[in-house]
């Protein structure tokens, strides 16, 4: 599914009515219908209930008085709050109202009514919608409008009055996710065609409550040709109240490996040498658990073999992870891989069909060298994490000196605060453009970014963009993005390309985290928990009736 910006969704728009002949009052009224359809699958039938309304002057308001008009058609009662004079309305929007008054809609219009008569309204209603302020807002909200956001927030808290909002949460940039001013603080968000970006940025995740999308007719030829580069993956949509152990379809995951039933059955006679020979490089005294965490990722992913390469004093991961083999190497005085092991590692990664570098490294200056030298050195398909980022910040030119199509491609898993390092930049600067950062970081450095957190972002060089939809807030814990390192690094073990290795982790490494949480909690969950459930993640998604590939 694709995701988009406020400038491309209204690219959309015209293009449906220039090129397609769909009349623009056409999609509002399906925009209307099919959020009236949500409401009602979501809270019942509309049938005598109360709801306000609350509109501005612009499109997203015309979608507002449209819905209202629906919910009368089905017998319900709605009251109109328009946030703006008549005479401001145009077009579609002021055609809508025309109607709603014509068929003798209740309407107050701003100016007409007193916030504390509107907040007596909101509080006796059954539901309010929110159409004030759309995909076009880019400057702080004020006046009327502000005052109608805090009416809405106050009164949701006070009476717990459900909450929802026309295409995007008003005050919230549909760009990027930051609330400028004020913001609806919605219990769900009905966003028209495709998604809006940001739902899944900053002040957005917060705002948006549950989501989902209304169909307002875009051909689907229009969707397939447009040049959009931002896509969902994973599961629809995570927060609807359904068990996760039973997932809705996924959107994106694109070329699964053969992970064994129901889809990819492995052939009778295979053995361990097919399904991938991987090297981690991990490990210092006292972050032992780091290596057999991503190990023990990797193994229940089906990689075929695993071997660690670690301090020879912590060469005691065997009763952790059984299944692995281990590379003891020379160490320094605080207990971290020496340069010493350079050729040794050089040797091993020789004939491995990936190498996961970094997790439990350590900063020591000498680990830090070991670690540039290899990334320049070692040819093969690379996934860098953890301390193996923070040592590739000290020389990122050493990424120049990879040659893809001999060293094979490589794939950073940066957390916000590692991409600041990456860049000499604060982590809240990362944050306020994750999608753009990690594009040009992407591009400019010719890896795959895979920059952690919520809605985790994929880039590749060629500015394709992925935004997982699986995963939750227990899952920023120690040792999670351990276990993502291994999942990633077994798919390029076992010969997937880059970019689908990382979508493919990404996206089961959610999965397995929303399970776990649905047992333990986000407050208990821990790393162990993710590799239990991977199992169970990779049979929901490998299921031939949940899994759509292509992207």
């Amino acid at each position: 599914m694709k995701i988009v910006t406020a400038a491309e969704i209204k690219q959309l728009d015209q293009q449906a009515t220039a090129d397609f002949k769909i009349p623009s009052l056409l999609l509002m009224e399906n925009a209307a219908r099919g959020m009236v359809d949500q409401i009602e699958r979501k809270w019942g039938c509309v049938a005598d209930r109360s709801v306000a309304v609350l509109c501005g002057s612009g499109n997203n308001g015309g979608d507002g008085i449209a819905a209202a008009r629906h919910i009368e058609m089905r017998h319900g009662e709605a009251i109109v709050y328009l946030l703006s004079p008549i005479d401001k309305l145009s077009g579609d929007a002021k055609t809508m109202l025309d109607t709603w008054i014509g068929i003798g809609g209740k309407l107050q219009v701003v100016g007409s009514f007193s916030f504390d008569e509107m907040t007596l309204i909101l509080s006796e209603s059954d539901l309010i919608i929110d159409a004030l302020l759309g995909t076009g807002l880019s400057h702080p909200v004020h006046g009327p409008y502000k005052e109608a956001i805090d009416c809405i927030n106050n009164v949701r808290e006070t009476y717990k009055i459900p909450v929802v909002s026309v295409d995007i949460p008003s005050g919230i940039s549909a760009d990027t996710g930051e609330m400028l001013g004020a913001a609806v603080h919605a219990d769900y968000t009905f966003t028209m065609g495709l998604p809006k970006r940001g739902l899944f940025l900053r002040d957005g995740l917060e705002r948006r409550g549950a989501w989902d999308v209304v169909d307002i007719g875009f051909p689907k030829k229009m969707i397939d040709n447009a040049p959009l580069k931002v896509n969902l993956i994973g599961l629809t949509n995570l927060t609807e109240e359904t068990s996760l152990s039973l997932p809705r379809p996924a959107e994106a995951v694109r070329s699964l490996p053969p992970m064994g039933p129901p889809s990819s059955p492995r052939r009778l006679n295979a053995h361990k040498g097919d399904f991938g020979h991987l090297l981690v490089i991990a490990g210092s005294k006292g972050k032992k658990g780091a290596a057999a965490l991503t190990a023990l990722a990797s193994l229940r992913c089906g990689v075929g073999l695993v071997t660690v390469a670690l301090p020879q004093s912590i060469d005691t991961i065997a009763p952790t992870v059984m299944e692995a083999m281990t590379l003891p190497l020379l160490e320094t005085d605080e207990g971290t891989l020496s340069l010493q092991n350079e050729k040794t590692l050089i040797e091993a990664a020789n004939g491995k069909k990936a190498v996961a570098i970094g997790p439990g490294l350590s900063q020591n200056r000498e680990t830090v060298q070991l670690v540039i030298n290899l990334i320049h050195q070692i040819t093969a398909p690379m996934i860098i994490d953890a301390d193996g980022i923070n040592a590739l910040a000290t020389d990122l030119s050493v990424l120049k000196k990879r040659d893809r199509a001999t060293h094979g491609a490589v794939i950073l898993t940066p957390h916000p605060g590692e991409m600041g390092r990456l860049l000499g930049v604060r982590t809240d600067t990362v944050q306020k453009d994750r999608i753009g950062i990690a594009v040009e970081f992407a591009k400019t450095w010719d890896v795959i970014v895979v920059l952690k957190g919520a809605h985790t972002v994929i880039a590749d060089p060629n500015g394709e963009v992925f935004l997982s939809n699986t995963g939750n807030p227990g899952m920023a814990t120690a040792g999670t993005g351990d276990v993502l390192t291994g999942m990633i690094a077994t798919a390029l073990a076992q010969g997937i390309s880059p970019i689908d290795a990382a979508v493919w982790g990404v996206v089961l490494h959610g999965l397995a985290g929303d399970i776990g949480c649905e047992t333990s909690g986000e407050v208990s969950l821990i790393a162990t928990d993710l590799i239990e459930n991977i199992p169970k993640s990779i049979i929901a998604v490998s299921s031939p009736s949940t899994t759509k590939k292509g992207g």
